[in-house]
């Protein structure tokens, strides 16, 4: 995964985001909104020419998608522990 940022002010950031697709992108979607963003979407404006832009407006748009990558850590490691119960 590459980032570029695009745009980052004190209540908005945007950046490109490479070598993903829309799970990925749908799960930090998802997530940025339960942490109290006030907007979190993406748009890939051309399928096979361009890469999806992030936009995420809120107070603190930085500690939004810290916090909003944070639970999809623990929602893996939650996975992780989950997973090794059940298939013992």
């Amino acid at each position: 995964m590459k980032l570029k940022l695009l745009e980052k002010g004190k209540d908005k950031i945007i950046f490109e985001v490479s070598d993903e697709t829309h799970t990925f992108l749908n799960l930090l979607r998802e997530n940025a909104w339960k942490v109290g963003s006030k907007q979190a979407s993406y748009v890939i404006e051309h399928p096979y020419l361009s890469e999806p832009k992030f936009i995420v407006k809120a107070d603190n748009p930085v500690k939004i998608l810290s916090n909003a990558s944070q639970r999809i850590i623990d929602q893996a490691k939650e996975f992780g522990k989950e997973f090794k119960r059940v298939s013992r």
